[in-house]
């Protein structure tokens, strides 16, 4: 891997925020040691995706953060995003690397080992792996995978994996034993009453 990621990766969903504003939301992440966001903002029309981009790309990368947009190969071009994550059904990662170059990078949601090992032999820079436990805003991938599958995934593979789905800061430490290099969430962050201290907890498990 060219390049060294920080270990916890936050994604955005301005829908899960306790009603407060997304930017304001992300910046007091990023204030307190966010430094891996991924702009996930599924449902939005294009120019008003390039809107939200253009408010948190800046704040990110003024604290020399890595900022991904889920799926928009266009739009990490156009905005010059650090990368692009792809869903697992989505545009191929060979595809996605010719059109990127070498210098941005490439990550992907997995589902199972294979997955994952599929993720690797076609270039990809890291994976995240989930659900791992049980989690709303994961059901629609069936049951949760298990440390066990984790642990298999951190076995076969060099990439860095993120554990997503559930993750709670007691967890944390639970899922690095068997593997993991880092942890990705939404709600654990975005839904906490206090933005900041939620980070830094977070954040102390995974130093």
């Amino acid at each position: 891997m060219p390049h060294t990621l920080p270990r916890l990766y936050l994604l955005t969903d301005r829908h899960h925020t306790l009603q407060r504003p997304l930017v304001s939301v992300i910046s007091q992440a990023i204030e307190a040691g966010i430094r891996m966001v991924q702009i996930r903002e599924k449902d939005l029309e294009t120019r008003q995706l390039i809107d939200v981009a253009q408010q948190l790309i800046p704040l990110i990368k003024q604290h020399q953060g890595k900022v991904f947009v889920n799926d928009r190969v266009d739009l990490v071009l156009a905005l010059d995003a650090d990368g692009v994550h792809l869903r697992s059904d989505s545009l191929p990662i060979p595809v996605a690397r010719r059109l990127l170059g070498k210098d941005k990078l490439i990550g992907i949601s997995t589902h199972s080992v294979e997955d994952v090992r599929q993720a690797e032999g076609e270039g990809a820079d890291f994976v995240v792996l989930g659900p791992i436990f049980e989690t709303p805003s994961k059901q629609i991938y069936g049951p949760p995978l298990g440390l066990h599958t984790l642990e298999a995934a951190c076995q076969e593979s060099h990439l860095p994996i993120f554990a997503i789905g559930g993750i709670t800061p007691k967890q944390v430490l639970t899922v690095l034993s068997v593997g993991a290099y880092g942890i990705a969430l939404i709600s654990a962050i975005l839904q906490a009453p206090s933005i900041q201290d939620s980070t830094r907890e977070l954040l102390s498990q995974l130093s």
